[in-house]
């Protein structure tokens, strides 16, 4: 490999939106994650359905459901 061309690699924590931390390697001093492994849908087995602006209810209403 050539020398003083690679970037610094740091152990860092990074940060999720819903306050989790967890430490990580990266190039990157501090990290800001918006989805971790505890608050992803498919690792807590939780899922949200959102109706967003009644989407279901207009399908329903058009192909008469």
């Amino acid at each position: 490999m050539k020398e003083a061309i690679h970037p610094k690699y740091h152990v860092t924590m990074a940060t999720c939106a819903c306050g989790n931390t967890f430490e990580t390697g990266s190039i990157r001093s501090n990290l800001k994650v918006e989805i971790c492994s505890n608050c992803h849908p498919f690792f807590t087995g939780k899922q949200k359905f959102i109706d967003a602006g009644g989407r279901v209810d207009k399908f329903k209403k058009k192909y008469g459901m």
